[in-house]
């Protein structure tokens, strides 16, 4: 968990509209061909069955906001509260001590979580400019809480006994679900207790038979310590997870542009924000291995983005104006990647390979493409056919890249070549 409950995380998934599974049908008024949905019971084989909404791997690209009272201290991390009063570390221990009164309190920096200059609108429109075209809206919900009188009387008793989820994580998640309608729940601070403790699977029985967002509601994995990577919705399996090979479950990795806290924090420095190439080259792997990639902001207590972070999403909606044809609603092709930084993915008839590093002479080897008599090469950004060749080595085809000056490439780095009539 990244986060205590106290000041909401938003989760706010990007996608495009698209044809399939983007635009929320009308409900079946002909019961000539209305059929009654499947009933999921609270067991994992059920639960497990159920489709994934289609939007959510549509979606491909989504941004996280870790905005909260950790963001009032502002320093360290988001974790705040757990490394000063739960671990007492001695650096969180010491800025306390040359900041606030003896007697302050966690509890006290609540009245200072102003939020003073949040405006919806900006954020929407900054999301939007970050690639999407419609915004989807959920939830972050931590199952635990670190302080709660409740959980340490369940924790003391070996969670033997549930008076915390009974009186407080349950209720709240229906009420959340009720009263929000989220279309995403991410849940979180999972892994002291088995799924038994937490209700887990009658929740997600509700939530999938019952709740006012049963269609449309995608899940995470974190539901209790035996679940993650094993079931739930999509698979989170941790923070940051990259796999190396194609999985053979819709997964998800998360990051943040801080590397080092997914809230603000004032101590940030310039070497600890990643770098537009690097986000760009996630986005690419982790679409291709069939994956989705949700990127972090944490807003300051005033719900102000900083530039920095700005400049970053900017970046990546800059990128995906031009190159989002591969990503949203792509597949992963029979072949993921190849050793000279090229990434496949594919749409349809279309195969597009996504090259991270410019190749030396301006010439690309693909390997795995096999070219026929309909082969057509194409750089997204860019009108003009590309001019390809057999490749020498009996393998594949060299696609020669456009002669042009890097200010008049389509992009600043990674550039997408689509291909057409190959196999």
């Amino acid at each position: 968990m990244r986060s205590w409950v106290v000041g909401a995380r938003l989760l706010l998934l990007l996608q495009l509209v698209l044809v399939l599974g983007a635009v929320r049908l009308p409900p079946c008024t002909d019961p000539r061909h209305c059929t009654d949905p499947p009933r999921y019971t609270p067991d994992w084989p059920s639960l497990d069955s159920r489709p994934l909404p289609a939007w959510f791997d549509e979606a491909k690209f989504g941004v996280f906001v870790h905005w909260g009272v950790f963001s009032v201290p502002a320093w360290g991390s988001e974790w705040f509260w757990w490394h000063w009063q739960g671990e007492k570390l001695p650096q969180y221990e010491s800025f306390m001590k040359e900041n606030y009164p003896p007697d302050f309190s966690y509890a006290d920096f609540g009245p200072r979580f102003t939020a003073r200059f949040f405006n919806p609108d900006s954020w929407a429109d900054l999301f939007k400019a970050a690639g999407a075209k419609n915004i989807r809206y959920g939830l972050y919900h931590s199952l635990l809480e670190w302080f709660h009188p409740l959980y340490l009387r369940d924790k003391k008793n070996g969670f033997k006994t549930q008076y915390f989820v009974n009186a407080k994580t349950m209720p709240e998640l229906y009420d959340l679900v009720n009263r929000y309608k989220p279309d995403l729940i991410w849940s979180d601070g999972e892994w002291e207790c088995p799924d038994t403790y937490w209700n887990s699977t009658d929740f997600l029985a509700w939530l999938y038979n019952d709740s006012p967002v049963k269609d449309e509601v995608v899940v995470n994995d974190r539901w209790g310590q035996n679940c993650s990577c094993h079931h739930g919705g999509y698979y989170n399996c941790k923070d940051k997870f990259q796999p190396e090979t194609l999985p053979d479950h819709k997964w998800e990795m998360c990051t943040s542009i801080d590397q080092r806290s997914w809230g603000y924090r004032r101590d940030m420095e310039m070497a600890d924000i990643t770098n537009e190439s690097t986000i760009i080259s996630e986005l690419v792997q982790t679409v291709s291995l069939g994956g989705n990639y949700l990127l972090n902001v944490g807003p300051t207590k005033d719900g102000l983005i900083v530039p920095i972070f700005q400049e970053r999403l900017l970046a990546v909606g800059k990128w995906l104006s031009i190159n989002g044809e591969a990503i949203y609603a792509s597949k992963p092709w029979r072949v993921q990647s190849e050793k000279n930084s090229v990434w496949y993915t594919s749409k349809g008839l279309a195969v597009y390979a996504i090259l991270l590093h410019w190749p030396e002479y301006g010439i690309l080897s693909l390997i795995s493409p096999i070219a026929t008599s309909t082969t057509k090469v194409t750089m997204l950004g860019i009108q003009k056919d590309l001019k390809w060749s057999l490749n020498p080595s009996g393998k594949g085809l060299l696609v020669f890249l456009p002669q042009l000056p890097p200010a008049a490439l389509p992009t600043e780095f990674a550039w997408t070549i689509k291909l057409t009539g190959v196999k």
